[in-house]
């Protein structure tokens, strides 16, 4: 079970219950990942109406991965230097744009298939921005005792949108006229950036603590200063992840998280060729096949504070990583019926959904305040950027082995890494506890070893 701590600094005040402004934050979250699900299934389906290739349908969710490994770093520095909600409000109002553009040449027939890669870059990229704004924005609206509840209201929601709604209305729209997905997105955007606007700050909530370095500070030229600032950035997008290196529990944490994103991946990044040719679905069976699998995301969303305090971190993450991987060599060898697909599938939807609350929740109260946004970017890059390796992985198998290799080899992946950090996990103590300082070793060895 985790417990508080004081790594995280807490703005004093906070009335009890999660509070005017986290609902604004999660009625925005919760329509923005709709709009993602319904174009997360609509840009496969207009690929593939371009070409059959797999490898080619792999790099549209290869590139709407890919920002998450080359821009994350970067956008961890800015989530620390600059107000985390206008930060939203502009990656939203961006990405709204973008969506516009890309709509008008849909709807007016001269689509490429390379245009469909830029934008799932660009969404991706806006997506470093908002998710690490909104995470970083939760420990300083809610009470830590809340995080939780907050986080696991967060995954329900982004469950239901993105994988299980959002999906489905997506093919359906699509069916009925291609663009359509494209212009209900950049609607759901706009509206999630007007509800980011109604969230009012108090005391400083929505910048990060920061110390300004003497170096910087003296710095008599404009020039030095432009140099200065330069390896001031630089310098602060190491410090995260020298951070999270440091660390003995997030480390091993981020390391899984990276390992499932890559198998995961495999098989996903040609889940529409799969469901087409193996299941025998069409455009709009497809829709309807993803948002079913994502039914036990929704399932272990729900209880997933439960199962997190009720089994603590450490069984979290081994019986979570067990369990998926074996969920994807059975869905590899047996899946050949939607039912089946949908049935083995829940079992990693579910993890996942309580996978993220433990692991929300645990970055949280053990990275410092001034530190979350690099440190959560140093994250999500380690951890999102295995997923374009996985995506192209999984293309390269599908095209040599067969549509349902990549499914088993990404579980036998996935397994083999979980047995090999198995000695790591036993030794981690049962209760996670957060330093009294940022020391990154100190974080995650006190209390009763299990």
């Amino acid at each position: 079970m985790v417990t508080d701590g004081a790594a995280v600094p807490r703005t004093g005040g906070k009335a009890s219950g999660l509070g005017r402004n986290y609902h604004y934050l999660l009625s925005a979250y919760s329509i923005q990942t709709l709009g993602e699900g319904v174009v997360i299934a609509a840009l496969p389906l207009l690929a593939s109406k371009l070409t059959s290739d797999p490898r080619l349908i792999s790099w549209v969710p290869l590139a709407t991965e890919l920002p998450w490994l080359l821009l994350a770093l970067v956008g961890g520095v800015i989530v620390d230097r600059y107000d985390r909600r206008l930060l939203m409000i502009g990656a939203q109002a961006a990405q709204t744009f973008l969506l516009v553009a890309v709509a008008l040449v849909v709807t007016f027939g001269g689509t490429q298939i390379w245009m469909i890669y830029i934008l799932a870059f660009g969404l991706c990229a806006g997506d470093i921005i908002f998710m690490g704004s909104s995470r970083a924005l939760i420990p300083t609206i809610v009470r830590s005792a809340d995080l939780e509840t907050a986080n696991g209201r967060n995954v329900t929601a982004e469950t239901l949108g993105r994988m299980f709604l959002g999906p489905a209305l997506g093919s359906a729209l699509f069916v009925l006229l291609v663009p359509l997905p494209l212009w209900v997105n950049a609607a759901t955007y706009l509206l999630s950036l007007l509800l980011i606007a109604r969230i009012r700050s108090e005391a400083g909530h929505f910048r990060a603590i920061r110390t300004v370095a003497p170096d910087r500070r003296r710095t008599g030229t404009a020039d030095g200063a432009r140099a200065a600032e330069r390896r001031g950035v630089l310098a602060e997008m190491m410090e995260g992840l020298r951070w999270l290196a440091g660390h003995r529990v997030l480390r091993v944490t981020v390391l899984l998280a990276a390992t499932s994103n890559f198998s995961v991946f495999m098989a996903q990044s040609v889940t529409v060729l799969f469901a087409k040719d193996v299941l025998g679905v069409g455009d709009a069976g497809y829709g309807i096949l993803v948002a079913a699998m994502a039914i036990g995301g929704v399932a272990g969303g729900l209880v997933s504070r439960r199962v997190v305090n009720r089994f603590g971190t450490r069984s979290v993450v081994i019986g979570v990583s067990v369990a998926s991987a074996l969920s994807l060599v059975a869905i590899g060898l047996f899946g050949r019926q939607p039912v089946v697909v949908v049935a083995l599938f829940g079992v990693w939807s579910a993890g996942l959904s309580v996978w993220n609350v433990m692991a929300q929740s645990l970055s949280q109260r053990l990275i410092p305040n001034e530190l979350m946004g690099r440190v959560g970017s140093a994250t999500r890059m380690v951890a999102f950027g295995a997923l374009p390796f996985g995506a192209l992985a999984g293309g390269l198998v599908a095209a040599a082995y067969g549509l349902t290799a990549p499914w088993v080899i990404g579980g036998v992946v996935h397994l083999t890494v979980t047995l090999f950090t198995l000695p790591a996990l036993l030794r981690w103590p049962s209760v996670i506890e957060a330093p009294p300082s940022a020391d990154p070793e100190a974080a995650g060895v006190s209390g009763k070893a299990g």
